[in-house]
């Protein structure tokens, strides 16, 4: 398809100015109902951001074998943890859903073929941050999963077959943590913001040096860069939604990071923004 097609495909949705594109390290799932820097940070990057016609989010908690997108009306609110208190559980976001763009997303992916998905919904990694930057419930969103099948380089071709969504009014939101190892992290450190182990620290820094300067090959390539590294993204389910994001940045685009600060010593929630009014 040559770019005339994919944006011809983009529906009933109108022309917009390019929309900028958030990553955004979600943490824990307390921050949704916390008041803290962190939900201050989201709510500062939804202020520059005009209002989108719909949301398409990349969740780490959506693993799947092949690659789907919600296609319902009207997505449930999933609580897709345990051991918090029922005052989390009790939220609910109740955005309409958004058929049109979810079947909009496949037909302009061929990297893949993407599945309508009427079971899933939205999962405590997209609206735990969403609800932030449109409290009210009242834009649409659709959730796209990440296939455990496909390599890095996978993720990020398909990434690019979305940028036509941009100008659509469409903003593309990856919900993860750059660095998130929960396996070593230090629980006594929970009330000490900005406590990191200096493996976290290392990764941190090289991933903000790659994003910054574009290298989105070495960002890809994570894999080979040492033990740093594999500590930081042990797996890859929150790592893999900042290359939905890197990818879709266009040449002239500015990016900035805001909420750079570690967690518990194994975890960050760096954060960035790509496009208009950085």
């Amino acid at each position: 398809m040559n770019p005339n097609s994919l944006n011809s495909l983009a529906g009933s949705f109108e022309s917009t100015a390019t929309m900028p594109v958030l990553f955004l390290g979600h943490g824990s799932p307390m921050n949704a109902i916390e008041e803290n820097e962190f939900v201050s940070g989201w709510r500062e990057a939804g202020k520059t951001i005009p209002r989108p016609s719909a949301i398409l989010c990349i969740s780490a908690h959506w693993e799947t074998r092949g690659t789907f997108v919600t296609a319902m009306e009207k997505p449930r609110t999933i609580h897709d943890f345990g051991g918090f208190p029922q005052k989390l559980f009790d939220v609910q976001y109740p955005a309409p859903g958004s058929p049109e763009l979810a079947s909009n997303v496949k037909k302009i992916s061929t990297k893949a073929e993407v599945g309508l998905d009427q079971k899933w919904g939205l999962d405590h990694g997209c609206w735990s941050v969403v609800k932030h930057l449109y409290p009210a419930a009242d834009v649409p969103v659709i959730q796209m999963s990440l296939d455990y099948y496909q390599t890095p380089q996978a993720h990020y071709d398909l990434a690019r077959e979305l940028a036509s969504l941009r100008k659509k009014g469409v903003l593309i939101i990856g919900s993860g943590n750059i660095v998130h190892n929960l396996g070593r992290t230090a629980w006594d450190k929970l009330n000490e913001p900005g406590f990191a182990f200096d493996w976290a620290t290392e990764a941190n820094e090289k991933m903000k040096k790659f994003i910054l300067n574009g290298d989105h090959k070495q960002l890809i390539d994570y894999k080979s860069h040492g033990k740093a590294f594999d500590l930081a993204i042990p797996t890859p389910e929150h790592y893999l939604p900042l290359l939905y994001v890197l990818a879709l940045k266009e040449e002239r685009e500015t990016v900035s990071i805001f909420n750079d600060k570690a967690v518990a010593g194994s975890l960050t929630m760096t954060s960035v923004k790509i496009g208009m009014n950085n």
